[in-house]
């Protein structure tokens, strides 16, 4: 067989370290650490150390551990666990693991293999995700004699068809958890895969309790980091399934830019390549060669994509292979032996070695060559090839990625989930998704919990690709949890009343939608911090509430609350406008300490053991807490631009509360110099009393990734009007202060980016809510209801002699639920 160009040979080294083993004659136990242990059994005795598919890596630092071994019975003890096994064939009557503290009662005793416990049976694990949500509506998977309902009706909530199995994760609140390797394929020095003797058992056990961030920092260690994305693939992605011409995609870009709403990639559906092809060939769905009806001049159009700062995707479902209709097929028949003037098809066969090199070779390097920058993998027929466990799925992501590194590009493609481990090959594509309200209110609990997993980067068909329904609220609801996800890639189907532009919107949805668009590009530089982090510092860029409250049940009860990155956590509005008050009202928890809203400044008090609230929110408003003390980069909007360079103007938001650190990263967005220290980190700080406030900023590093000077504007967001105390910057700063949203903002102008700054403000630096009358005119103003009612509200608020005792009368009114849900939100923050 041919041997695979060394750009795919990965200098892995699957072994331990032999003082971390405990063996015999058929087992084999390996201490990873004082949380994670490798089980292996083999009759032969015959063990694994090479690397595989999931596990790369398993050489950790060295734990501490005590072994008792007696004829019948085997005893591993650390700092976490108690093992005892009686040193036979693996399985629950033989083995069995005591977790330490005592996370649920009961439940800290795994038997090997069992998923759950106790009489009656329960579980505690947290889930992972899943391949595809194809065909889902939501947590539903919905049949053929749904989906027909689904195109008359718009939605469903039939659950006949069964729920979307998430399958097991890595994070469970009994405090253990295991995943099964054994079915893994190994991962030869070449950098080729090859499948596992039959009848082994390789298990890996984490008892991690209830560090969840513990759990899935070893897991990236046991399976390799998530690379670091370029910076490009963080912004807007504008994509759909459309007959787009040059002319066509290059006057839609147009009107984008024209409008100042921003996007750094730009998505090309199958509609590409060549699609109505003779019927002797089958079906258009597997396509290279370009429409030339549709892009006469393919290089010209990338060329002037590249000239306009977008990155372009392609979309490929290559199960068909090539076919005699394509232009690469001479080259791709000679290669692979196939008699070009026989017209047999080139069969797709990734477990074939030739044909993976040919398949780079005449496919996609000379796309690459004309300017395609990655690839979108539409892969939807399976995981069966001619080779036993080798899933065409995994072998296309992995191959894909280590193909485009090649010529010094990180590399990223969208594809589907094809496992553990398919972090390291980011992004995913969630399949196509529904345009109802239930998918929108399941993508955020299966963004969140696809972190039991590590897997990270999930990428949605924001707004929805197909069936359901046209609905303005559900438009800009999804667009506002698309710019706090992993990904914001707009989709839709070809269905001409489907498009997701903006201006297919009437007033003000057109224009909140701009805004939210304009919204992610300026939080780039956070998201590329975020980005940073989980590869360098293996943390997740979105996780749910209960990975930093692990040990609060309430955290776990409202499943779509998440935190986005360290400093926001995220209550998505999930649901339709209350017709009367014009609030999207979803019930949610509030952790302990001092949260701020984003928007208006409001400081919210969740006390010391946290708190359930209500969360309301205008359609113009998302549900964004700041934690004490946050400090937020963005980069300022830049009329016209969608330049994704490290901005000239950075502004930071910074939050009351509590002390906190900040680092932000910043390097030149794709390559690897980074790897060589090209890149900057400014060290941010806020020290905190309630009468004084210290902030500041020290950058470090490469400052050729910068501009050499910058405009900061420093957003103090739920603060009082103060005078500056103390600042040391550039000799000229401006101050203002806006009273709707409790900021008051410093501009310094020209500084030079090498130079510290620090600014000190004194005082009482909460703001009071004197405003609060005004505040709650205004709701009652725009509420669509009973005018006594409003003065009924209003002279409450006037005669009552403090906040509990207007809490009082209001909970004593003939009130809507939905008006009082708002203004006791706004009372009792």
């Amino acid at each position: 067989m041919a041997k695979l160009d060394s750009r795919f040979a990965l200098g892995l080294d699957g072994s331990c370290y032999p003082d971390c083993v405990v063996q015999g004659e058929k087992y084999r136990f390996t201490v990873l650490t004082s949380r994670m242990l490798r089980m292996e059994y083999a009759e032969d005795g015959v063990f694994e150390d090479r690397p595989t598919q999931v596990v790369w890596n398993r050489k950790f630092d060295h734990p501490q551990f005590q072994v008792n071994d007696q004829p019948d019975c085997l005893e591993i003890d650390t700092e976490y666990f108690h093992l005892v096994y009686d040193k036979k064939e693996f399985g629950p009557n033989h083995l069995y693991i005591d977790v330490k503290y005592n996370f649920t009662n009961y439940g800290g005793r795994w038997y090997y293999g069992r998923t759950d416990y106790g009489d009656p049976l329960r579980e505690h694990n947290l889930k992972g995700t899943t391949r595809t949500l194809d065909r889902c509506d939501g947590e539903w998977f919905v049949g053929a004699n749904i989906l027909e309902k689904m195109r008359t009706n718009g939605t469903t909530t039939n659950r006949e068809d069964g729920d979307v199995d998430l399958g097991m994760g890595l994070c469970d609140t009994s405090g253990r958890t295991f995943f099964e390797d054994g079915k893994s394929l190994i991962i030869d020095e070449e950098g080729w895969v090859h499948p596992r003797k039959k009848g082994c058992i390789d298990t890996y056990f984490f008892g991690y309790g209830r560090d969840y961030f513990g759990a899935i920092h070893d897991f990236y260690q046991l399976s390799g980091a998530a690379p670091l994305l370029p910076k490009y693939v963080l912004g807007n992605w504008w994509s759909r399934y459309w007959k787009y011409t040059e002319e066509s995609y290059m006057a839609l870009l147009t009107k984008f830019e024209e409008l100042d709403i921003p996007f750094s990639v730009v998505v090309m559906d199958m509609d590409w390549h060549l699609v109505d092809i003779p019927e002797k060939y089958g079906k258009g769905w597997t396509g290279y060669t370009w429409n030339k009806d549709f892009f006469p001049d393919p290089e010209r159009f990338l060329n002037w994509l590249h000239e306009h700062n977008y990155r372009i995707t392609l979309n490929l479902h290559p199960a068909d292979g090539v076919r005699a209709f394509e232009e690469q097929y001479p080259e791709m028949a000679k290669a692979l032996g196939v008699d070009p003037d026989s017209g047999f098809p080139v069969r797709f066969d990734f477990t074939n070695k030739e044909f993976v090199e040919a398949y780079f070779k005449y496919l996609h390097h000379p796309e690459e060559k004309k300017g395609v920058d990655f690839w979108w993998m539409d892969w939807q027929q399976g995981n069966v090839s001619a080779v036993e466990g080798m899933d065409p799925l995994w072998m296309l992501n992995h191959y894909h990625h280590y193909d485009l590194r090649r010529n010094g590009k990180r590399a990223v493609m969208l594809s589907r989930y094809s496992g553990l481990g398919s972090h390291r090959y980011p992004m995913g594509f969630s399949g196509d998704t529904h345009v109802t309200w239930n998918a929108l209110q399941y993508q955020p609990y299966f963004t969140a919990t696809a972190a039991n997993v590590g897997y990270t980067w999930w990428s949605h068909d924001i707004g929805g690709h197909m069936n359901g329904i046209k609905d303005n609220e559900l438009y800009i609801r999804w667009l506002q949890f698309g710019v706090l996800s992993p990904i914001n890639r707009l989709h839709s189907n070809s269905k001409p009343f489907c498009g997701k532009e903006p201006w297919r919107y009437p007033k003000p949805y057109d224009e909140i939608a701009a805004d939210v668009l304009r919204l992610r590009h300026r939080l780039m530089p956070y998201i590329y911090t975020m980005n940073y982090q989980c590869h360098t510092d293996m943390v997740p860029i979105l996780v749910p509430a209960y990975y930093y409250y692990p040990m609060d049940p309430d955290s776990y009860r409202y499943r779509n609350e998440y935190f986005f990155g360290s400093e926001l956590l995220v209550q998505p509005m999930v649901h339709p406008t209350d017709k009367e008050t014009g609030y999207t009202t979803e019930p949610t928890w509030l952790p302990p300490g001092i949260w701020t809203d984003v928007y208006e400044g409001a400081v919210y008090h969740g006390g010391e053991h946290g708190d359930l609230r209500q969360i309301s929110r205008p359609i113009e408003q998302q549900g964004i807490l700041a934690k004490a003390g946050a400090i937020i980069p963005m980069a300022a909007h830049t009329q016209g631009s969608n330049s994704i360079e490290n901005p000239e103007t950075l502004e930071l938001s910074v939050f009351p509360g509590g002390d906190n650190e900040y680092e932000l990263y910043e390097d030149a967005g794709d390559g690897f110099a980074y790897e060589q220290g090209q890149y900057v980190k400014t060290a941010m700080k806020l020290t905190w009393t309630p009468k004084k406030a210290s902030f500041t900023l020290h950058p470090a590093g490469d400052f050729t990734v910068l501009p050499e000077a910058r405009r900061y504007v420093l957003h103090f967001r739920g603060f009082r009007n103060l005078a500056v105390s103390q600042i040391n910057a550039s000799e000229a700063f401006a101050k203002q202060y806006d009273e709707k949203t409790r900021t008051l903002t410093l501009t310094l102008e020209g500084t030079d980016v090498k130079r510290d700054i620090s600014v000190m403000l004194e005082g009482e630096l909460l703001p009071q809510d004197e405003n609060l009358s005004e505040r709650v005119f205004e709701f009652l103003d725009r509420v669509q209801g009973s005018v006594v009612r409003k003065d009924e509200v209003m002279k409450c608020f006037r005669q009552a002699s403090g906040k509990e005792e207007i809490a009082s009368g209001l909970m004593g009114m003939d009130l809507p639920e939905s008006w009082r849900a708002v203004l006791m939100e706004m009372v009792m923050r």
